[in-house]
């Protein structure tokens, strides 16, 4: 979740309507709810670096940066409290901050090497998860049928989320928000956002919905099974169980009602698919493969692209073909679900998972097209190298910086062309050799 709100204070509402869904449901969800926000006494304030040896590497000066942090949040308390945050809240999330290296560590790395997309979903859709899956929805199926009715989206696609974002509930994190927000800001690569962030935070201890032990997530900053940052929580949490918080960490009522809210809120259309597996026609213009190409189902039908078992393409009015491993891989028509999963996370690959998780849930098929597993994904420096060859040939990339977007597959697809290949926009070694090649002929 990397959506980011004005934070702002949100009473959690009383959702009483899920209430008997609830009853049946309790045995099996396992719904714990941690305590909520008790104020402590005012204590002196103590700010120390995480001594946890697997966090990162050792400091050059521990001491001096633990000051330089201690400083930092001293300046941020003064600021939250100028914005409305009361001192018995402050004093429980600041007085035993900790400064986390391995935070800086993790928002500081850069992946040499990507990941192929089967990879990742051979990971994601693997035979124990989808198994895990099915039997976590059987279990919510009062919660997430309730939901489905009130919110539009299917248990299916609630259930694919959960089980993305924290694998089930299995693991949500193990870094205090607190601490996380306050090292990033801190850091300083990111400090308006991760301020906001944090701001954020401190509204929901105030808010008494969770207490700080149990506000724990991600390095960056996401919380709960539902993965939510903490402006994400304040605008889309949901109190489902009807017990006054929003738990997203232990309440799986609260969990599956707050998904739902957000992917309707941001856009879901109710009763349409997010897309299926398609067959492309022979000639078809790949170029024509990208997000930005939308029209309805229809039009696609009558260009020849079909259904992989021969039924009509579902009737959606702006679709998209995704083309995620290239030409030679599998194809999807994808609607405007899809796009709102991306909401949730700005991935195609993810976006992709949660689709066909929930599609197997459902007792869907599997990826029927073979991936193309031959096809070695692009470390970042060969994609660097990719974008800058490609830029001193005349194809527009953008700004090198050795990941891909929107940008850098237009430039592949010109390129592509000028060749007379299948203008799908994806980068492999072959294109980057014969770049360079080029190059040095021209020299």
């Amino acid at each position: 979740m990397d959506r980011m709100h004005t934070p702002f204070r949100f009473p959690a509402p009383a959702c009483h309507w899920l209430v008997p869904a609830l009853l049946a449901t309790f045995v099996v969800a396992g719904c714990a709810s941690a305590s909520p926000v008790q104020p402590e006494a005012p204590a002196p304030s103590k700010v120390v670096a995480d001594p946890t040896p697997a966090d990162a590497a050792p400091m050059v000066d521990e001491a001096g940066r633990s000051q330089q942090f201690a400083r930092w949040v001293a300046g941020f308390r003064a600021s939250a409290r100028a914005a409305g945050i009361d001192e018995a809240t402050l004093h429980l999330a600041f007085d035993t901050v900790r400064l986390v290296p391995r935070v800086i560590a993790s928002d500081r790395a850069q992946p040499e090497f990507t990941r192929a997309v089967w990879d990742y979903l051979d990971s994601a859709l693997s035979a124990q998860r989808v198994a895990r899956g099915q039997d976590k929805l059987l279990e919510l199926r009062p919660v997430v049928d309730t939901l489905a009715a009130r919110y539009g989206v299917p248990g299916e696609v609630l259930v694919a989320v959960w089980g993305m974002e924290s694998n089930y509930g299995r693991f949500v994190g193990d870094i205090p928000t607190i601490d996380a927000l306050a090292t990033l800001g801190f850091e300083g690569r990111r400090e308006a956002w991760a301020r906001g962030q944090l701001l954020a935070a401190l509204t929901i201890l105030q808010n008494g919905d969770i207490g700080r032990a149990q506000m724990i997530g991600s390095w960056a900053g996401a919380m709960g099974q539902t993965q939510f940052l903490p402006s994400n929580y304040l605008a889309y949490a949901v109190d489902a169980d009807g017990d006054g918080r929003r738990d997203i960490w232990g309440s799986l009522p609260d969990v599956m009602a707050s998904t739902a809210n957000f992917l309707t809120r941001s856009g879901w259309q109710a009763g349409q698919l997010w897309g299926i597996e398609v067959r492309l026609p022979p000639g078809f213009d790949y170029a024509r493969a990208d997000l930005e190409v939308r029209q309805p189902a229809t039009q696609w039908a009558t260009e020849g692209v079909q259904s992989m078992d021969g039924t009509p393409l579902p009737l959606l009015s702006d679709t998209s073909i995704l083309l995620p491993a290239s030409a030679r891989g599998p194809a999807f028509l994808v609607g405007a679900n899809f796009r709102t999963i991306l909401r949730y996370n700005n991935s195609t690959s993810y976006a992709l998972a949660v689709g066909l998780l929930a599609q197997q849930l459902a007792g869907g098929p599997a990826v029927q097209t073979r991936w193309p597993r031959d096809l070695a994904p692009l470390s970042r420096s060969e994609l660097l190298a990719l974008q800058t060859a490609l830029s001193a040939r005349g194809f527009d990339s953008g700004a090198p910086d050795g990941t891909m977007g929107p940008a850098t597959g237009r430039g592949v697809r010109h390129y592509q062309r000028s060749l007379g290949l299948p203008a799908d926009g994806y980068p492999t070694g072959e294109l980057l050799q014969r770049l360079q090649q080029q190059g040095a002929a021209a020299h």
